[in-house]
């Protein structure tokens, strides 16, 4: 017997929070845990992730520290990480709070929190590495809430010069 699919857009308030602090743990145990190849099983095949800061999105400009724009593009930057690139061994922490519900546009549900990103390289002390907020708009796809798109708006005007996880 197969569990019932879930009508999230009929959902009371409680069960949608519920709905999506689940979305919102696993989206950060992936990323604290260092699981990285589900990380990109949790958006949609066409979607757009994109860290940007605060001043740019304000202002409308295009500019981002990083931007991809499928499902593809984020299964890439997983291969990158775990292949390519050289950086210091090091263990982030992601804190989410005040998840908002904005509401349903169409099929898609808009949601804002708050992060903040901590940082400890191995032979340090821990720091924040990244603050801001996740604008999200989530779809419902085989009947589970994906990210259809997700803009982490980071409040400094600096650059983190050793981004390269996921925020």
């Amino acid at each position: 017997m197969s569990a019932a699919v879930k009508d999230f857009k009929s959902m009371g308030p409680r069960d949608l929070r519920c709905e999506l602090d689940e979305l919102y743990a696993e989206y950060i145990g992936c990323l604290d845990d260092c699981e990285l190849e589900k990380w990109p099983e949790l958006f949609t095949d066409k979607c757009v992730y994109k860290i940007i800061p605060r001043a740019n999105y304000r202002r409308g400009l295009p500019l981002a520290t990083w931007l991809s724009e499928s499902k593809g593009m984020l299964m890439d930057r997983v291969v990158a990480i775990r292949q390519t690139s050289m950086y210091a061994p090091r263990y982030l922490r992601h804190l989410v709070s005040g998840i908002r519900i904005k509401g349903w546009e169409g099929d898609l549900l808009s949601i804002q929190a708050n992060y903040l990103v901590l940082e400890t390289l191995v032979d340090d002390v821990t720091k924040i590495f990244n603050a801001g907020v996740y604008l999200d708009r989530l779809a419902i796809v085989d009947g589970q809430l994906k990210f259809k798109e997700k803009l982490c708006v980071f409040d400094s005007i600096v650059v983190p010069n050793s981004l390269i996880y996921p925020i």
